[in-house]
């Protein structure tokens, strides 16, 4: 999934040397530390670590090649950037110039979130000399446990997805499916509303519902089948714009549940950006400000969400419509990932002690962990 933490760390690298440590592999080998360098200059390392040891003992044995890379490619200034706190008994013999949490959501809220995640967030809180939080209602969580938060919610690559208003051709796997068309891509989980989609899906079994994106912590079993139901799969964030080209509405069927309470979609704008007409449960983090501002119709349950996307199907071509896309155009226009990165990063130096050395040149940035 090419989401927030891809966005921002490919900008990092235009300017640091970054290195981005993904959960580890594990197997009957030595432990060692794959690395190998991204298009976008990122360095990509993975642990792989000898199986059959305790989770601590394990995190210790990844906490020592880390120590080892920086010792073997001479890092003495680097920032240390955490998306997990599940991971940061690895980062326990780093001395980072600053300590930087980004918080995409309340991972604690999460199916089969372990018990001692609250625990390791309230130490990162500690050590963090700032917070990013992906978006405006875990700001307003996370802003009462450290006096250095900032929301920047998600954002978007106008450009990249403004081609699929440029007659991009349809997909193979879905050319052949007719028309109305009801799209959503992103993984497909405890946050996905299994029910919702099943419902409005044997009401209208004219619409089809297009499903891109893995399945994940769920049962394959439990997703609902029907003829005009169709699972796509994976696709790359290439492709995205060519199957928002030929849908006729983009769903965010989030189930509102303890683990949607802080979700900020990056798909929102993305949507938008496409020229494709949203319709959404009601998130707090789209209603404000895409609901708020008639970017996106909001709606809960079967009933309002099966009425909300007749709207937008009954409102194509309209003016009605083109006022509520130039509407999303313009707000749009001050979105980008370049922006949240320009941004964050004079953040960072802000937070950095007085008596740091500020990065001149080819600073290094470490990254720990990795997030869908």
């Amino acid at each position: 999934m090419f989401q927030r933490p891809q966005h921002l760390m490919t900008r990092a690298a235009r300017e640091r040397v970054v290195y981005y440590v993904e959960e580890p592999l594990f197997g009957e080998h030595a432990d060692h530390l794959e690395r190998r360098r991204d298009h976008s200059g990122v360095m990509v390392c993975t642990p792989h670590i000898e199986s059959g040891h305790s989770a601590a003992e394990s995190q210790a044995r990844t906490a020592r090649l880390l120590e080892g890379l920086l010792a073997s490619e001479g890092i003495a200034d680097y920032d240390l950037w955490v998306y997990t706190p599940m991971e940061l008994p690895i980062t326990a013999g780093l001395k980072p110039r600053v300590t930087i949490y980004d918080c995409m959501d309340e991972l604690a809220n999460f199916k089969g979130a372990p018990p001692e995640l609250r625990q390791r967030e309230a130490q990162l809180f500690d050590r963090a000399g700032v917070v990013f939080t992906g978006g405006q209602r875990l700001y307003e969580a996370k802003s009462e446990r450290h006096p250095n938060v900032h929301s920047f919610p998600s954002s978007v690559e106008v450009q990249h997805f403004a081609q699929a208003r440029g007659g991009l051709g349809d997909p193979a796997d879905q050319a052949a499916l007719p028309h109305p068309r009801l799209g959503f891509y992103g993984v497909i989980d405890e946050r996905f509303d299994v029910a919702l989609i099943a419902e409005v899906a044997r009401r209208r079994p004219q619409w089809q519902v297009v499903l891109i994106g893995p399945v994940v912590k769920i049962d394959p079993a439990d997703l609902p089948q029907a003829p005009n139901i169709h699972y796509l799969g994976m696709k790359g964030y290439g492709e995205l714009p060519a199957y928002l080209a030929h849908w006729d509405v983009a769903l965010l069927p989030f189930a509102r549940n303890a683990s949607t309470e802080f979700i900020s979609p990056t798909k929102t704008p993305e949507y938008l950006a496409a020229g494709v007409p949203v319709v959404s449960t009601g998130i707090r983090d789209v209603i404000r400000p895409y609901g708020d501002m008639h970017m996106a119709r909001i709606a809960d349950g079967a009933d309002a969400f099966e009425s909300a996307c007749e709207a937008v199907l009954a409102e194509a071509g309209t003016a009605a419509a083109q006022d509520r896309q130039a509407r999303a155009d313009a707000y749009l226009s001050d979105l980008s990932w370049d922006h949240t990165w320009e941004g964050m990063a004079q953040l960072i130096e802000a937070a950095a002690p007085a008596k740091a050395r500020p990065f001149t040149s080819a600073p290094s940035a470490l990254l720990t962990g990795s997030d869908d």
